[in-house]
Formats: structure tokens, sequence, C-alpha cells
């Protein structure tokens, strides 16, 4: 394997690996967010091992990082398989862990209640959780979509709107499905995340108004790695699920 790499516009660095000179190569950019990189790479090489290799540059890990070229690249292809010439541009998308934790940066009171805490009641439904009930006691919001129960409805052509995170606030959902991402918006940001960065996803009906659902997406290794999500309608439910946990296709 041969990596040279170039970042940006201005700047150039060089690795060589001179023990790989027969080696038969191609040259071609990586861009991720608004870097480029100039990569060289061996064309038997698998995109595994390209992924390994732009971990070096990024800090992506991955299993968090999705490929780009001519439709989503999988892990077992050369990129002799893929067709890819010299100056060819892949696309990257992902993101470190650090940005993926900035969702949801637990405080250190959370961290202080999380140790000492008892396990909770496997038996108590969400809504009855003290921290879901603070959010649950405001009420339906007024700009909910009506929720509907006993039914799977497609997700909106439009973002999911009109929810509300732990801290209360309005949050909605927009599957962009073309980037491979779900960006979570609030009044103050918009959060962009790659789907694989969500390992899972919770769901349950709020006790007496069920025909909607507190939601939890998973972003990292613990509870306090969780987007919590309120008053989803439960139509929309299986395909939220559906869209991040893969079970619709890219191309």
């Amino acid at each position: 394997m041969v990596c040279s790499m170039a970042e940006g516009s201005s700047e150039t660095s060089q690795l060589t690996d001179t023990s790989a000179e027969n080696v038969e190569t191609v040259n071609f950019r990586v861009v991720w967010k608004k870097t480029t990189y100039d990569v060289t790479f061996g064309l038997d090489e698998k995109a595994i091992k390209l992924k390994e290799h732009i971990q070096t540059l990024t800090g992506i890990p991955p299993t968090m990082m999705k490929l780009m070229y001519k439709g989503l690249v999988k892990d077992d292809k050369t990129l002799r398989e893929l067709a890819v010439t010299a100056n060819a541009k892949m696309m990257v998308v992902g993101s470190t862990m650090g940005d993926v934790m900035t969702v949801q940066p637990p405080s250190a009171a959370e961290i202080k209640k999380l140790q000492t805490e008892k396990p909770s009641d496997p038996k108590q439904s969400l809504s009855e959780a003290i921290d879901h009930k603070k959010i649950l006691e405001k009420g339906v919001p007024e700009d909910i979509p009506p929720g509907i129960k006993h039914r799977n409805d497609p997700l909106p052509g439009q973002a999911l709107s009109g929810m509300l995170n732990k801290y209360g606030n309005k949050v909605r959902l927009h599957f962009k499905k073309e980037l491979d991402q779900l960006w979570i918006g609030t009044k103050e940001r918009t959060e962009k995340l790659p789907l694989g960065s969500i390992s899972n996803v919770l769901s349950e009906p709020i006790k007496g108004h069920e025909e909607y659902h507190i939601m939890a997406l998973q972003l990292g290794p613990t509870e306090l790695s969780r987007y919590w999500i309120y008053w989803v309608p439960a139509q929309y439910v299986e395909a939220v699920k559906d869209a991040i946990l893969g079970k619709w296709q890219l191309f």
C-alpha cells in the first residue's frame, strides 16, 4: 500500500511507503466536509483498508464512516472493482466520536446521578420516570402533528417537527437520505449525524397518550449517550427506526 495525501488547498504533506514501489496505485481525492485529501492507494486494496487510512486523517472510526463513489462503497470491494480512476473524487460521510457526543454532553450532575441512583424498575414505564415526567407534564405541544395509534406511515416529505428534547425545547428530525444523515434541529443549532453513528432506537408509548411515543437515539455505549425525544407521533415510529437502522437503501 502506498499513500500520499494533501490536506486543503494550500498545505501539502506526503507519506510514501518505499517498500511497495511495484504496487499498482491510483491517485484520487477524498473529501470530508470542507477538506480535500489527495490519496495514493493500491488498486487491489479493499475499501475497509482505505477507511482505516482515512481514519488517520480525519479521526472518524471506520464503523462510523461511509464512503460514496458512484453510490455507497462496500467494505469488501477493491478500488479496482470500484473502477476508481485518477483524480476521481470520493466523498466521506461521518463524524468523529467527539462530534457525535456534543449532541448530548452529560453534565457533572447527570454523571453523579447515574453513579448513585438505584437501577430503575424494569416494570416502570418511561412515562413514569421522574426525568421524563417533568417534560411530559408540560402537555402535548400545540404544533405537533396528530398522533395515530396502530398505524405505520412513511416519513413525511418535510422535517418531522414540533417534538421536544430532554430540556423541553422544540426539536425536529430531518432525514437526508442522499447524505446518509439525520439532522437534529433546535432553535439554536442543527446537528448532522451519520446514520451509522446511531446504534439503536428505543421507543415506548406515552402512558395516557399512546398516540405518541418517547424515543431515544443511542449515540454511544451508555445511558448518558441517549438523545431523548418526546411526543413522537406513533404512526411514524417504525419509519424512523427503519430509516436509522438501515432497512432502506441509500442507492
